[in-house]
């Protein structure tokens, strides 16, 4: 789950126009083109791949099923990525520190699922705005909440006396959840949100979270750094089995 936590926050690499022609152009026309071998990625910047396409449904989904997203400036084409090593966390190595233990006993927040989608991407959006600008445009915004509306794209909240004060959201891919921003206007918030969100992911069978680029905060709470190869291998086994029937139905 990349590109969030205020002082944290990345920004998608500044990328010279010479680098970018250098990169097969995807057809806006057509999502059902293939993506280029993994093999074709920079090293500098780190995983770019492509650029162009849409981000229709079928484009997203096709992306992350093979280990891409798409990270770019406004002022950019659409960029799409797949760097190596890839920032993942594995359910069952959560860590919880002794301090958000204590907060999460406390109840300070309620978290709910897929209850204010909208709310949560907007503020990520926001969030973004107020620092060193925003890779989620409204591009962004209205492609994901239409993955949400079909049931592929999730949210997590955290409130605070009916306030949202902070929330995550991304996208489902069978066993795979693939984290894409998150927020938060209090202390601990978006944690406990995470942190909630991995415990339900555990039952509902999932095997894998995928955080996209290293960040400390994530590392801090179990996320490590693998292999694009493995990363990709996990894909093949894992985005093709279908999760819990519960899932997602809250």
């Amino acid at each position: 789950m990349q590109k969030h936590e205020g002082t944290q926050a990345k920004t998608p690499a500044w990328v010279p126009s010479v680098r970018i022609m250098q990169l097969t152009i995807l057809d806006p026309n057509n999502p059902y083109e293939d993506f280029p071998s993994l093999s074709q990625a920079l090293r500098d910047p780190d995983g770019l791949l492509a650029v162009g396409g849409c981000l229709s449904k079928t484009r997203l989904l096709k992306a992350y099923r093979n280990g891409i997203f798409p990270w770019y400036n406004p002022e950019d084409p659409i960029l799409w990525w797949s760097p190596d090593p890839r920032l993942v966390l594995f359910p069952d190595k959560l860590i919880v520190s002794r301090s958000l233990r204590k907060t999460l006993r406390q109840n300070k927040f309620s978290v709910t699922f897929d209850l204010a989608f909208d709310k949560v991407i907007n503020a990520c959006a926001a969030l973004r705005k107020d620092s060193s600008g925003t890779w989620i445009t409204d591009e962004i915004t209205e492609a994901y909440s239409e993955l949400h509306r079909l049931g592929f794209a999730h949210s997590v909240e955290a409130w605070r006396n009916g306030t949202l004060v902070g929330g995550l959201y991304g996208v489902a891919l069978g066993q795979v959840f693939f984290g894409e921003s998150m927020f938060h206007t209090m202390t601990d918030a978006s944690k406990v949100a995470f942190v909630s969100l991995v415990e339900q992911l555990k039952l509902w069978d999932y095997q894998l979270i995928d955080c996209q680029v290293h960040t400390r905060h994530l590392e801090s709470l179990g996320a490590q750094e693998i292999d694009r190869a493995y990363f990709v291998e996990l894909l093949n086994q894992y985005c093709d089995t279908a999760a819990n029937k519960s899932a997602w139905k809250l």
